[in-house]
């Protein structure tokens, strides 16, 4: 037997640098190198794109993410790579946000 994808992700422009899975809320948050973040439905139906603060100041200033968790209460928390946290609803909705001169790895 051969195995085959349960569903192909698509929207992101560039590489994928992280990504998470969640599987009580079936879902699947990913990040790329030089775009938004995006929740993907297991079955791979686009539902949202997270815009980080700094991105929606303009193209410029694109945030990159770096890691990502998921929460089964419906947080999605970003690490990106200027040292930003951000935490999202799973709606899309920007929360909160924390910058850190630490390295997070």
């Amino acid at each position: 037997d051969f195995a085959t994808p349960r569903a192909v992700l698509t929207g992101h422009d560039y590489e994928i640098t992280c990504a998470a899975i969640c599987a009580e809320l079936g879902l699947v948050i990913s990040g790329s190198k030089e775009g938004p973040c995006l929740i993907h439905s297991m079955n791979g139906d686009l539902l949202r794109t997270l815009e980080g603060p700094e991105r929606l100041q303009g193209p410029e200033s694109c945030l990159r993410p770096k890691l990502i968790q998921a929460s089964r209460e419906g947080h999605c928390v970003i690490y990106y790579e200027n040292g930003r946290f951000c935490v999202f609803s799973v709606n899309g909705r920007l929360q909160a946000t924390m910058e850190t001169d630490d390295k997070i790895r």
